[in-house]
C-alpha cells in the first residue's frame, strides 16, 4: 500500500506527475497486468522519508537504494541522534564526520547502517631496505612514539645494509565440523579423506579460478571431526573464497558418499582458527608464513643505539623468550609485533580483527662475527593473513597506503606475489621496530620517549 503523505507530496510538487501516476495504476488495476511502479524517493523531503521509516515502510538501512550516499546517512544520523539525545547517559554523534568522502566504496562492500567514518592519522618510516629495495611504510596509529621509534629501526637496518626476507609458506585455511552417527563412522571419514585427497581437490578448485587446494589436517573427538582445509587464494587474504570451496566439497560428502549419516555442525568449527590465538595457527600458519633477518655491525650498535650485543641479546631472552613462557604466552615471543601488524593493517585495508593471529611472532638475537660483537636478529611471523584485494584495500585511503608499498590490487603475471610480498613488508617493518624497543628498554628511554612525544600538549591555533 501507498502511504496518502506520498499521493499528497505527488501532487504538489507536479500534478502532471501525479496524474501520470494515477493513470498508470488504473491501467495496472484495469488490465491486470503485473507491473511494478517504483517510487521516487527523492521527491520526498527528509521529515517524510522518516515518517515512511518510522511507519517501517521504508527499512532504514536500506536508504542507499533510493536516495543518495549522503543523504542517506544524514537521515540516519539525524533519527540516532533523536534516541541518543532521549538517553542522558549518552551524546550524540554531531562530532562524527561523514561529509567528503566516497562512499560507493562503502556500500554493499564494507560497512552497513553507515553513520561516518573515524579518522585515524597516518605517518610513515623509512626508507626501510627489504630485499635490496627502498620502502616506505605507511603505520596508522594513535600511540606516540611508535614512528619515531619505528623510524630509528630503520635507520639502523638500513646503515647495516637491510633486511633480507623469506616466505616459506602460503595457505589460507578453513575448518568445518561435523557430526557422526557413531565415533567409529567419523574414523572412517577421516580415513576416508587421506584416500580421495585428488577428488576433494578437484571438486575445490573448479570453485575459483585463483583458490587452489593444497592439504587437509584432520581431528577426531567422539563423534564430531574437525577437518582444516589448506589453500593458497592468489592476492586476496581469502576467507569467502576458502569458504566457498569448503562448502562445495562438504556438499559432495553429504550427496555422494555419507548422506544422511553426516551433519554439518558449521561451516567453521574454530579449527581454522580465525580471529583467536591459538597454538595450531602458531604451530602450522595460516595465511601468509614469513622469515626476515639483519645483522648489525657493532660500530653501528654502539653509534646509533649506545648499547652493545650481548646486552640486547640478555634482555630479549630475559623479557621476549623467558618472560612470555612465564606467561603461557601463545605466538607471543616479542616485545610489541602487534604495535606494527595493526597500523599497517589498518592503513592497508586489512581486517583488524586478524591482528590477534597475524601479531603471532618470535623475535631472535644472538651475538655473532669474529669477536661477537655483531647483533643478529631475527623475526619469524607463522599466520600473516594479509591480502591485497578484497575487504578494506578497496577503499581509497587503504588503496593509496598499498599503491605506497607497490603492492595495490592483483599481480597479474603472478597472482599471489602482491599479497606475500606485503607479509614480507609487514614482517621487515616488525623488525625494525623490535630493534628498537629492545634498545629504548635496555637503555631506559622508554619513558623519557614516550612523555615526550605521547604527552606533549599543542595549541589549538597550531
Amino acid at each position: 500500500m501507498f502511504s496518502s503523505f506520498f499521493f499528497k507530496r505527488l501532487l504538489v510538487a507536479s500534478p502532471t506527475t501525479f496524474s501520470s501516476f494515477v493513470l498508470q495504476r488504473q491501467q495496472h488495476i484495469e488490465n491486470n497486468v503485473s507491473t511494478t511502479i517504483t517510487k521516487d524517493y527523492n521527491l520526498l523531503s527528509d521529515q517524510e522519508l522518516i515518517q515512511l521509516i518510522q511507519s517501517k515502510e521504508l527499512l532504514l538501512q536500506n536508504l542507499e537504494k533510493y536516495i543518495s550516499y549522503n543523504r542517506s546517512i544524514s537521515i540516519r544520523r539525524t533519527l540516532l541522534n533523536k534516541k541518543l539525545s532521549i538517553l542522558r547517559h549518552l551524546s550524540t554523534i554531531d562530532n562524527l564526520p561523514y561529509e567528503n568522502y566516497d562512499y560507493s566504496r562503502v556500500i554493499n562492500r564494507c560497512c552497513e547502517n553507515v553513520i561516518g567514518y573515524v579518522q585515524i592519522p597516518v605517518g610513515y618510516v623509512g626508507p626501510l631496505i627489504i630485499d635490496e629495495k627502498e620502502y616506505y611504510i605507511p603505520l596508522a596509529t594513535t600511540e606516540g612514539a611508535l614512528v619515531a621509534s619505528t623510524n630509528r629501526g630503520c635507520k639502523v637496518i638500513r646503515l647495516s645494509g637491510g633486511i633480507r626476507t623469506t616466505l616459506f609458506k602460503d595457505g589460507m585455511t578453513r575448518g568445518p565440523v561435523l557430526k557422526f552417527q557413531t565415533g567409529e563412522q567419523a574414523y572412517h571419514a577421516f580415513n576416508w579423506l587421506d584416500d580421495n585427497f585428488d577428488l576433494l581437490k578437484t571438486t575445490f578448485d573448479k570453485t575459483s579460478s585463483y583458490a587452489k587446494l593444497i592439504s587437509i589436517k584432520k581431528n577426531i573427538c567422539g563423534k564430531l571431526l574437525f577437518i582444516r582445509f589448506v589453500a593458497t587464494t592468489g592476492d586476496a587474504m581469502g576467507m569467502n573464497m576458502i569458504s566457498k570451496g569448503v562448502s562445495e566439497v562438504l556438499s559432495l560428502l553429504q550427496s555422494t558418499r555419507w548422506g544422511s549419516t553426516i551433519e554439518i555442525m558449521s561451516l567453521s568449527g574454530n579449527y581454522c582458527t580465525d580471529k583467536k590465538a591459538t597454538a595450531l595457527n602458531f604451530i602450522d600458519g595460516r595465511g601468509k608464513s614469513v622469515m626476515c633477518e639483519a645483522t648489525i655491525p657493532c660500530e653501528i650498535l654502539e653509534n646509533q643505539l649506545k648499547l652493545n650485543a650481548q646486552r640486547l641479546t640478555e634482555l630479549n631472552l630475559s623479557k621476549n623468550l623467558l618472560g612470555s613462557i612465564m606467561a603461557s604466552s601463545v605466538g607471543g615471543y616479542n616485545a610489541h609485533a602487534a604495535n606494527i601488524v595493526a597500523a599497517i593493517f589498518i592503513a592497508c585495508g586489512q581486517d583488524p580483527a586478524q591482528v590477534i593471529s597475524s601479531s603471532n611472532c618470535i623475535t631472535w638475537l644472538e651475538p655473532v662475527g669474529l669477536h661477537k660483537q655483531d647483533l643478529y636478529i631475527s623475526c619469524t611471523m607463522h599466520s600473516l593473513e594479509v591480502g591485497t584485494i578484497g575487504g578494506g584495500t578497496r577503499l581509497p585511503g587503504q588503496e593509496a597506503c598499498l599503491k605506497m608499498l607497490g603492492v595495490s590490487g592483483s599481480n597479474i603475471q603472478h597472482p599471489g606475489d602482491n599479497s606475500k610480498h606485503l607479509a614480507k613488508i609487514i614482517c621487515a617493518t616488525v623488525l625494525s621496530a623490535e630493534l628498537s624497543l629492545l634498545s629504548a628498554l635496555a637503555t631506559n628511554e622508554l619513558i623519557s620517549s614516550h612523555l615526550r612525544l605521547n604527552r606533549k600538549s599543542t595549541s589549538d591555533t597550531n
